[in-house]
């Protein structure tokens, strides 16, 4: 028995350290991974930090986002032109999503604003397949999806620029929320609706700055992905990944989801790559749920989130 223990936790950090190139391409595509959640997951946060509600929908954002980009683009237009576009299109659907979701469900309970979120995933759904189709769609945005070596040890191009792109985002949305006026009154306009109007914050356009936002953040997460794995219905469920990411980092904290986002990442590929032999396989699809099952048990906020201390 303890042979056995001692195989399984022993022989994988043998191979570790014994084939450090190895390791270290591991590690690198397990940090590029967990910035291509972090990228989903801070559309999460965007939402929630203005609202304090969870939006469904983001996951199909980034698809509604990706599936625009993709179809301006078969139509003829350059790239440039198709992104200025798609950005338009998402700033657009924030000031609808306002309009008639948000508005009228002011200071109702937040499970009304999360129904609403699902009602808004299906919608935007059955019109990205109505608008654009069903089928899947290949995207290139100029990022050669190749690996050069480095000292060795092989770097993916497109990977690099997703880490670039999620490690600027983040800058400047820390930057946002902590150092502007729209970002405190964000965050204000998330503790209490009620109370922001009365102290003259103007709700609606809040709102449609936050969700302009992760309209925008959900556009370069679609590009990303899509650019990867080909435009498809399936990419809304990678939202389902980044949901161990929000749990591990912190509901409210941008840098929290990054950090929590690159955790997941390794921990999954190193752990598929050198323990996924010794039961199975498959422990990528898993590891990140059971992490965060952890976490919850003993930090519910999260790494970096923020702690509640309510009277009683």
């Amino acid at each position: 028995m303890l042979d056995a223990l001692s195989a399984v936790l022993v022989g994988p950090v043998r191979d570790m350290l014994g084939a450090p190139a190895f390791l270290a391409e591991v590690v690198i595509g397990g940090l590029a991974a967990g910035l291509m959640y972090s990228l989903v997951a801070l559309g999460f946060v965007l939402i929630y930090k203005a609202s304090g509600v969870f939006n469904f929908a983001q996951g199909v954002m980034v698809l509604f986002a990706a599936l625009t980009l993709v179809g301006l683009m078969e139509r003829g237009l350059p790239m440039v032109l198709a992104l200025g576009l798609t950005v338009a299109v998402m700033v657009l659907l924030a000031m609808v999503v306002e309009r008639f979701m948000l508005r009228p469900l002011v200071n109702q309970e937040p499970i009304m604003l999360f129904m609403a979120t699902i009602g808004l995933t299906f919608f935007l759904e059955g019109l990205g397949q109505l608008v654009w189709g069903s089928n899947v769609k290949r995207l290139d945005i100029g990022i050669p999806d190749e690996s050069f070596n480095v000292g060795g040890v092989l770097v993916n191009k497109l990977q690099l620029s997703a880490a670039a792109a999620a490690a600027i985002l983040v800058a400047i949305l820390a930057v946002f929320f902590q150092r502007t006026r729209v970002g405190r009154a964000l965050r204000a306009v998330a503790d209490d609706h009620e109370a922001a109007l009365s102290i003259g914050i103007p709700l609606k356009s809040i709102w449609v700055i936050v969700w302009s936002a992760a309209g925008i953040v959900a556009l370069v997460a679609g590009a990303m992905w899509g650019t990867r794995s080909g435009v498809q219905f399936s990419l809304s469920l990678i939202a389902l990944k980044a949901l161990p990411v929000l749990i591990l980092g912190g509901f409210t904290s941008a840098p929290g989801v990054i950090v929590g986002g690159l955790i997941i990442g390794v921990g999954e590929k190193l752990a598929e790559v050198f323990w996924g032999p010794l039961v199975g396989g498959a422990i990528e699809n898993w590891f990140a749920y059971v992490l965060a099952l952890v976490v919850l048990l003993f930090l519910p906020q999260g790494l970096f989130g923020e702690k509640l201390i309510e009277r009683v």
